[in-house]
């Protein structure tokens, strides 16, 4: 048997150096063969190194998706104008003296353009989450939570979705170390198309994925209601004359009555003598009909017959017939009136399924939604011009284009730029962070060659399209990537310079 043979101890000057990354104002300092705090950057060879690949989008649609590095390119996958470099993998610009890491020159139908190219750190962010439901998922002001921690916050319902805004820079930065910490996880996660739990105080238990169905309370939705309980007796109102005596669409928001509404009055619905519990607004529709909830029509209703009174003997009949459906086609129940007129539920008749079908298929599937959003301040700006505001006026003025990772974004009117960006949109894995705590997401700027001259921007860092796309780094950068990719751009989300793909 051998002895093993002791480690080796290294003397303090035969130790390889730590080297600094100033990609954050975290600024690490990376040992050699380890990343960074943020696993964005690491040290090889006392090189500091972009750990993702750089992301190169491809306007055409018929391409198929190739990944390439260094070693596999060989420099055919995508060329010239119909390639776009995404800020996904470029690097930081900060601090804030420093040019974006990619200023990049192309032509788009045969103008000269500019694209500034950078991954920006982002506190003052957030995630504006559609949920498509008809169920109540928590009161408005209710407090949302990740992993016991707030995170945001639930708005208003619009029409057959909830929202939630999440994050911030008051949860981000603004509380304890674990909301932070916390809020951070949550955003980069549904930013990157992955699954995130979610509570609502006093409310729903949530499992959201953008571009996904939600689940709600361990349930996965299905549809999105066709409208308020009042759109859904106009719109089918024809279709049930002569098949029913009485229709009541059960909704938390409007609960419609076909006899009562201007509907049913134009087409000569005769009065059932229906008497409904809730709050009249107009004719045939009627508000809080019963408290928010997860039954019936966003209801905490399991048995609709709550909501209805007493029936007129004057107008009502024994066998009158009545239809009771929710606003998804989910719940439905058909009844006759006894001859104490009280309603006697029956097995639904055939005549009625093809409109309870009806409604169901004018549902939209019901969807996650997530849009990021964010403020592009300081060190974004500087990073395209000496003179940060002459970027936001060319941006209000609609002559700079900003896109995220290569998508479209919503900008916001006024003071900044503020924009929304839906991440479906965006390639994968197109968010990072670092632990300030901070989202760090891709921002691209393109304009004309001239305008980027006019607002003083950066021209000695400006390189050819070309060169970017052979893994030429601008010589501001500090860092050198480990390898490129190329992704096709998402269907129907129009080119990032503003050319038609093969125009």
């Amino acid at each position: 048997m051998t002895a093993e043979t002791p480690p080796v101890k290294r003397s303090a000057a035969e130790k390889p150096e730590k080297i600094r990354c100033d990609a954050c104002p975290v600024m690490c300092y990376i040992a050699e063969g380890r990343a960074g705090a943020c696993d964005r950057y690491a040290n090889e060879g006392g090189e500091l190194v972009r750990l993702d690949p750089l992301t190169i989008l491809e306007n055409n649609e018929d391409v198929t998706v190739v990944p390439f590095l260094d070693r596999e390119w060989d420099g055919d996958i995508v060329t010239g104008d119909e390639a776009f470099i995404t800020a996904v993998g470029s690097g930081t610009t900060y601090p804030d003296y420093k040019p974006a890491p990619f200023i990049v020159a192309s032509k788009a139908a045969d103008a000269d353009m500019i694209t500034v190219v950078t991954e920006g750190i982002f506190s003052y962010c957030g995630a504006k989450v559609k949920i498509d439901t008809d169920r109540h998922l928590g009161s408005e002001c209710a407090w949302v939570r990740s992993d016991g921690e707030i995170i945001g916050h639930v708005t208003t319902s619009e029409y057959g979705s909830q929202m939630l805004s999440l994050g911030g820079v008051n949860h981000l930065t603004g509380g304890s170390k674990k909301e932070g910490r916390a809020t951070c996880a949550a955003l980069l996660a549904l930013c990157n198309n992955e699954t995130v739990q979610l509570s609502i105080d006093s409310g729903a238990e949530l499992e959201i994925t953008a571009g996904q169905a939600p689940v709600v309370n361990g349930q996965r939705e299905e549809r999105m209601r066709v409208g308020c309980g009042s759109a859904t007796v106009g719109m089918f109102a024809a279709q049930w004359k002569g098949l029913v005596d009485e229709v009541v669409v059960v909704d938390d928001h409007i609960t419609g009555v076909m006899s009562e509404h201007q509907a049913g009055k134009v087409i000569g619905w005769p009065a059932t003598g229906i008497k409904i519990k809730g709050r009249r607004s107009t004719p045939g529709r009627y508000f809080q009909v019963a408290e928010p909830g997860t039954g019936w029509g966003g209801t905490d209703l399991d048995d609709p017959l709550e909501i209805l009174g007493p029936w007129k003997p004057k107008e009502a009949w024994p066998g009158l017939s009545l239809l009771m459906v929710s606003t998804t086609g989910e719940h439905a129940a058909y009844y006759e009136l006894d001859e104490a007129l009280e309603p006697v539920r029956m097995e639904m008749p055939e005549r009625l399924l093809p409109s309870v079908r009806r409604i169901e298929e004018n549902c939209e599937p019901s969807l996650a939604s997530v849009l990021f959003m964010a403020g592009a301040g300081g060190s974004l700006r500087s990073g395209v011009t000496e003179n940060p505001v002459s970027l936001t006026r060319s941006v209000q003025s609609r002559l700079t284009r900003v896109t995220c990772g290569g998508a479209p974004v919503m900008m916001w009117p006024g003071g900044g730029i503020t924009f929304m960006s839906d991440v479906t949109q965006m390639p994968k894995n197109a968010f990072g962070y670092v632990p300030t705590p901070a989202l760090v997401a891709p921002i691209e700027f393109t304009m004309s060659r001239a305008d980027y001259e006019a607002l003083g921007g950066h021209m000695d860092y400006v390189m050819p399209l070309e060169d970017a796309l052979k893994g030429v780094t601008g010589r501001q950068s500090d860092h050198r990537l480990s390898g490129r990719r190329a992704e096709t751009r998402k269907l129907g989300a129009p080119s990032p310079v503003g050319r038609e793909p093969g125009k």
